[in-house]
């Protein structure tokens, strides 16, 4: 019997993240799950593996700090080389196969009438675009999904036997078009407000 697929699922928007991992669930793949998508998750009846789980540590400093860990981005990160591969089961890391990850709406917080800088500060996302954009990078093995409307065509492809290359390619290019703009907003709202004193 050959080896769960794993998809790692941590999404701030959550339309259609219940029907993607449960179809993925009814499909033998592996959910792992942070925080408030895996609690989602949970209460929907889909079985979840927490990441804490899979790292050994627990989320931290208020959430700032849980998908950053080699455990984590090894198993993303690692190409299908026999090296890369044999690195991984010589520490006990099981590939991950599908990214699904969406980010703390910025945008959305900053328009706010009356936001502070901190409060806009909280929303600037590490985690998300890390794992995102280290998927991304490894498109050669990695499907990696960043908007809820690519979630049938997921299940699909699936089905169909896989994530095809042209797939993979699509998403990655998805994926750098979605961090930069993401970026770019937390650049433009940094040089429209005043510097900080101490």
């Amino acid at each position: 019997m050959s080896p769960k697929k794993r998809a790692i699922v941590s999404v701030f928007d959550k339309t259609g993240v219940v029907e993607l991992c449960r179809a993925l669930q009814e499909r033998d793949w592996e959910i792992v799950s942070t925080g408030g998508t895996a609690a989602a998750l949970k209460a929907a009846g889909v079985a979840v593996v927490d990441l804490s789980d899979v790292t050994g540590f627990p989320e931290m400093l208020e959430g700032r700090v849980k998908t950053l860990h080699p455990r984590i981005h090894a198993g993303i990160l690692a190409r299908p080389t026999a090296e890369h591969l044999a690195t991984l089961a010589r520490h006990d890391i099981t590939p991950v196969d599908l990214v699904v990850v969406n980010l703390y709406p910025f945008a959305d917080t900053i328009a706010k009438p009356g936001v502070t800088v901190a409060e806009a500060i909280e929303m600037i996302d590490i985690g998300g675009p890390t794992m995102l954009r280290a998927a991304a990078k490894n498109h050669e093995r990695v499907a990696v999904v960043c908007d809820p409307a690519d979630y049938p065509g997921v299940i699909e492809q699936v089905d169909a036997g896989g994530f095809t290359a042209a797939a993979r390619w699509r998403y990655a290019r998805k994926v750098f078009a979605h961090t930069a703009e993401y970026d770019a907003t937390v650049r433009d709202w940094m040089a429209r407000v005043p510097e900080q004193e101490d």
